[in-house]
């Protein structure tokens, strides 16, 4: 612990992955909740070059809320050696990543964590490859029970020798489908195909982003999300929705962050008592099964007949002015300051934890 008592939080943010920018907003947002009697901020932005570099806090909140706007500062480098070994201009107390997508939200940096021996917040190594990778994923939650879209999953090695035999499984999917990559997030990749003529282009461009692609069939469904507090046992939040307004016809890239009026969230989500219970049941299940820790955003479709599916899970969720994490949790009696303080401490308990597990077997 610091000379002043305050606990030193290392928020690393920016990233190698297509989610950058949204990273820094995110991080924006982290540091203005951070209670500054209980916490000092050390900030480290990841460049695109991969460049680990101190950020002044002033400059972070100053900053734009525009995606387009927004990039790491240049800033004292900062040596993984140095995290390594506990510490970068003075001691680290607990790490706060927010890093959103690959080499960030997908198991390699909470790897690196992990031989830090620093608490960080969030899933572990295992939770947060998981998480990440919605092939993965949505295999474990089909075969735990938990209803997923139908869904082909598809290898840039095998579309590219076979294009006409890759696409067979297609047909049981019925159209429209949609086109993303395994592991990215913010809908980076994401196409709506109505027309198989579409169908080469998009996983084209789909494969841009990851050398794994699904297809899934569409769903006619109300979109439903539930943000997730790790604990034992873990808390649910209220509901929201989210209505889309934007012509790309899907909550894209573009109606999450570009366009004012892309998109509608609906705070709570108008579900009945029932819904409501199935959906924090499904979500807290997902949780679980999913192996997260910490934080997640469980993200449903609910049919016109009643049916849940989960659609996919966040487990470094989106922490913008528009992101429904946060948002859910202040629906649900607890504020961003609080929010972020439990984070950290949850990731403080599990550091405990895990410092008291046996490392050898002798005695």
């Amino acid at each position: 612990m610091t000379d002043t008592a305050k606990l030193r939080v290392a928020l690393l943010f920016g990233g190698q992955s297509a989610e950058h920018e949204i990273s820094i907003l995110s991080a924006r947002n982290v540091l203005a909740a951070l209670d500054r009697e209980r916490f000092e901020p050390l900030l480290i932005g990841i460049d695109k070059q991969g460049r680990w570099l101190l950020q002044d806090a002033a400059r972070l909140l100053a900053s734009a809320r525009d995606p387009r706007r927004v990039h790491i500062e240049d800033g004292a480098p900062v040596g993984k050696d140095l995290i390594l070994s506990g510490g970068t201009a003075g001691p680290i107390d607990v790490i706060f990543p927010v890093l959103h997508g690959t080499m960030g939200e997908d198991g390699t940096i909470q790897g690196l964590l992990e031989l830090t021996g620093i608490p960080y917040v969030g899933a572990g190594v295992l939770g947060s490859a998981v998480g990440m990778d919605k092939d993965v994923s949505k295999r474990l939650l089909r075969d735990a029970g938990i209803a997923v879209a139908d869904f082909v999953t598809l290898r840039r090695e095998r579309f590219a020798a076979d294009p006409a035999g890759s696409l067979a499984p297609l047909r049981a999917l019925g159209s429209p489908v949609f086109t993303k990559p395994a592991n990215a997030g913010s809908s980076i990749g994401v196409r709506k195909v109505t027309d198989r003529a579409q169908i080469d282009d998009a996983l084209r461009h789909a494969f841009q982003f990851d050398d794994k692609v699904l297809i899934e069939a569409a769903v006619t469904a109300r979109e439903i999300e539930l943000a997730v507090l790790g604990g034992h046992p873990p808390s649910v939040s209220l509901a929201g929705e989210i209505v889309v307004r934007h012509p790309d016809g899907f909550y894209s890239y573009d109606a999450k962050y570009i366009d004012e009026s892309g998109a509608r969230l609906e705070l709570p989500a108008r579900l009945t008592p029932d819904e409501l219970v199935r959906a924090q049941a499904i979500a807290v299940r997902a949780f679980e099964v999913l192996e997260c820790d910490g934080m997640a955003r469980v993200d449903l479709f609910l049919r016109p007949d009643g049916v849940l599916l989960v659609n996919e899970i966040n487990t470094i969720p989106g922490f913008t002015a528009i992101s429904m994490y946060p948002k859910l949790w202040e629906l649900s009696g607890v504020p961003p300051t609080e929010l972020v303080t439990r984070l950290i401490n949850l990731a403080l308990e599990r550091g405990r934890r895990r410092a008291a597990l046996r490392r050898s077997t002798l005695r």
